[in-house]
């Protein structure tokens, strides 16, 4: 779960998941400009995921300036706001299984006898080009799969393997919990029996520390803001 506040402007804020901030800011400002974000940790190479939902008193022209913050750090579209938590479980999460999946492939590798740096960059290799081609083509995922597979050859009976041993239903089961996990701990937040500090993790600060998102990608507001600006008074994370 990642969750930050952002001042993208004197009169708008966006934040990362959890809702019950936005009572909060209430108390501070009667009609907040807020929008509900969901991203996750691949935006540090660019690569990112990102959605978000406008709040009551957001505009259209404030939802098209955080599309471009987070464009510069990858894919962003806007959702409706009951469906950020299944992102969370999805794209949020996803990393994580994505680098479990790597893992567990190089292990394969290593235990076939492939030195363990190879086999780890040959299962990241296939990740990386098996998505690209699934981007690129905007084929149907199972038709990419089918591609590979000839009939009676290694990779079916691979396939076979991993269906035997439930892997469509854990990947399923996984984007579940998270998604689950995600509503119990802003449950938790709004009855104050957790703090929003103690579940709160910034990525934005890790996207500062890339080498040239200070000047090469800055996007700025109307008012000359630089969003990407650390040196800005005004900029707050």
């Amino acid at each position: 779960m990642k969750l930050f506040l952002m001042f993208l402007s004197s009169n708008l804020n966006f934040c990362v998941i959890l809702p019950c901030l936005l009572q909060k800011l209430l108390q501070y400002r009667p009609f907040p400009k807020v929008m509900r974000c969901m991203t996750n940790t691949p935006v540090v190479v660019r690569e990112g995921a990102t959605v978000y939902a406008t709040g009551t008193h957001a505009e259209l022209e404030d939802g098209r300036l955080l599309e471009q913050l987070m464009a510069s750090v990858g894919y962003c579209t806007e959702v409706e706001e009951d469906l950020i938590d299944a992102v969370t479980g999805l794209s949020g999460s996803g990393p994580a299984y994505a680098f479990t999946a790597v893992e567990a492939l190089a292990d394969g590798g290593v235990k076939m006898g492939l030195p363990r740096r190879l086999a780890i960059r040959l299962g990241a290799q296939a990740l990386l080009g098996a998505a690209k081609m699934l981007l690129d083509s905007e084929q149907h995922p199972g038709q990419l799969k089918d591609n590979v597979c000839s009939p009676g050859g290694a990779t079916i009976h691979a396939l076979h393997v991993m269906e035997s041993g439930g892997f469509r239903a854990l990947l399923i089961n996984a984007v579940e919990a998270s998604c689950i996990r995600t509503r119990e701990l802003q449950f938790l937040a709004d009855q104050e029996k957790i703090s929003p500090a103690a579940i709160k993790k910034t990525t934005l600060d890790k996207v500062l520390q890339q080498p040239g998102v200070g000047t090469g990608v800055s996007v700025r507001t109307g008012s000359g803001i630089s969003l990407f600006s650390s040196s800005n008074p005004r900029h707050k994370k």
